[in-house]
Protein backbone atom coordinates (compact mmCIF):
# COMPACT_ATOMS: atom_id res chain seq x y z
CA UNK A 1 0.00 0.00 0.00
CA UNK A 2 2.93 2.22 0.81
CA UNK A 3 4.60 1.27 -2.48
CA UNK A 4 1.61 2.54 -3.98
CA UNK A 5 1.71 5.84 -2.96
CA UNK A 6 4.93 6.82 -4.24
CA UNK A 7 4.87 4.58 -7.22
CA UNK A 8 1.66 3.95 -9.16
CA UNK A 9 1.40 7.82 -10.98
CA UNK A 10 4.91 8.01 -11.87
CA UNK A 11 4.45 4.21 -13.57
CA UNK A 12 1.74 5.37 -15.22
CA UNK A 13 3.60 7.68 -17.56
CA UNK A 14 6.22 5.61 -17.88
CA UNK A 15 8.82 7.16 -15.29
CA UNK A 16 10.64 6.27 -12.22
CA UNK A 17 10.22 7.43 -8.66
CA UNK A 18 12.83 9.44 -8.98
CA UNK A 19 12.65 10.74 -13.08
CA UNK A 20 9.30 11.80 -11.30
CA UNK A 21 10.21 13.46 -8.33
CA UNK A 22 13.16 15.59 -10.49
CA UNK A 23 10.59 16.57 -12.84
CA UNK A 24 8.08 17.84 -10.06
CA UNK A 25 10.80 19.65 -8.37
CA UNK A 26 12.14 21.32 -11.26
CA UNK A 27 8.61 22.29 -12.74
CA UNK A 28 8.05 23.51 -8.73
CA UNK A 29 10.68 25.31 -8.22
CA UNK A 30 10.78 27.29 -11.67
CA UNK A 31 6.85 28.09 -10.36
CA UNK A 32 8.08 29.15 -7.35
CA UNK A 33 10.71 31.92 -9.35
CA UNK A 34 8.62 32.52 -11.38
CA UNK A 35 5.60 33.37 -8.34
CA UNK A 36 8.38 35.60 -6.83
CA UNK A 37 8.81 37.63 -9.91
CA UNK A 38 5.19 38.57 -10.31
CA UNK A 39 4.46 39.32 -6.91
CA UNK A 40 7.64 41.87 -6.93
CA UNK A 41 6.17 42.91 -10.13
CA UNK A 42 2.83 44.02 -8.78
CA UNK A 43 4.81 45.91 -6.53
CA UNK A 44 7.50 47.67 -8.58
CA UNK A 45 5.70 47.12 -12.09
CA UNK A 46 8.66 47.71 -14.04
CA UNK A 47 10.65 44.88 -12.70
CA UNK A 48 10.28 41.49 -14.20
CA UNK A 49 8.58 42.78 -16.97
CA UNK A 50 8.20 39.46 -18.75
CA UNK A 51 9.61 37.06 -16.48
CA UNK A 52 6.24 35.58 -15.14
CA UNK A 53 4.98 35.49 -18.53
CA UNK A 54 7.64 33.64 -20.27
CA UNK A 55 8.17 31.11 -17.06
CA UNK A 56 4.24 30.03 -17.89
CA UNK A 57 4.86 29.81 -21.26
CA UNK A 58 7.90 28.24 -20.75
CA UNK A 59 6.34 25.38 -18.46
CA UNK A 60 3.22 25.23 -20.64
CA UNK A 61 5.43 24.14 -23.66
CA UNK A 62 7.48 21.96 -21.76
CA UNK A 63 4.36 20.35 -19.94
CA UNK A 64 2.92 19.62 -23.25
CA UNK A 65 6.23 17.86 -25.03
CA UNK A 66 5.47 14.97 -21.87
CA UNK A 67 3.58 11.83 -23.44
CA UNK A 68 0.88 11.21 -20.32
CA UNK A 69 -0.51 7.09 -20.24
CA UNK A 70 -3.97 6.41 -21.67
CA UNK A 71 -4.77 6.31 -17.46
CA UNK A 72 -3.70 9.90 -17.70
CA UNK A 73 -6.38 11.89 -20.41
CA UNK A 74 -8.71 13.53 -18.05
CA UNK A 75 -6.24 15.44 -17.33
CA UNK A 76 -4.57 18.56 -20.17
CA UNK A 77 -1.01 17.92 -18.14
CA UNK A 78 0.68 15.31 -16.10
CA UNK A 79 3.48 16.27 -14.09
Amino acid sequence: MITKLFTEHPRSIGETYGQHARTAMSFGWRMVIGGFACMAHAVVPSLFVKTASRTVVQLDAEMRGRKPSPDAEEFNYVI
